[in-house]
């Protein structure tokens, strides 16, 4: 009767390279469990290690993912808390004539305000906050609130001035000089 090993090759199903190759494997496995000398593991502890291992990477791998999807959607929540802060508290019938000018996304833009807003944006009563390319004109309080969440919203906010009383001693107390200049 015919080994398994002539069966395959009158098959067709392998080929006489491929059973040397098999056969020294064997003769060398024999001959180092003979001696007593064990380099490699047994198949089942190497399966096992593998399964470890890709359980381990698995996990790390979903942690990073749970961790990124976390952090999309604390930004996503932080971007809509400051929009809806921003409509909620959106000064509204502030057109007028004057033009303040002020930089939205590297372009300088123009706002048609009346005078007291005007004033009030000068003096820092009032801030320009810009989100998705719309343009809000709120409180300086707002404003501030916008700032703790992301401060890159806020487009004008400046200083606020004291009073607009002027001091007795100053020479050129006739000559005021305006804190914005109107082209």
């Amino acid at each position: 009767m015919a080994s398994l090993q002539d069966q395959l090759l009158k098959a067709g199903l392998t080929t006489k390279q491929k059973t040397r190759q098999a056969n020294s494997d064997k003769r060398k496995k024999k001959k180092q469990s003979r001696s007593g000398v064990e380099h490699e593991k047994s198949l089942q502890e190497q399966v096992k290690e593998d399964l470890e291992k890709s359980k381990q990477d698995k996990a790390a791998k979903d942690t990073a993912l749970n961790a990124d999807i976390n952090e999309q959607l604390a930004q996503k929540e932080n971007h809509l808390r400051i929009q809806q802060t921003l409509q909620h508290h959106q000064l509204k019938r502030i057109d007028g004539e004057t033009v303040y000018n002020y930089t939205f996304n590297s372009k300088v833009k123009k706002l048609f305000v009346d005078a007291i807003t005007h004033r009030a944006l000068v003096n820092g009563r009032l801030a320009i906050c810009g989100l998705d390319d719309i343009t809000y004109v709120v409180t300086a309080e707002t404003a501030a609130k916008v700032a703790t969440l992301n401060a890159e919203v806020i487009l004008v906010q400046n200083d606020k001035v004291e009073s607009d009383t002027v001091d007795e001693d100053d020479p050129y107390a006739e000559f005021q000089i305006p804190d914005d200049l109107m082209w």
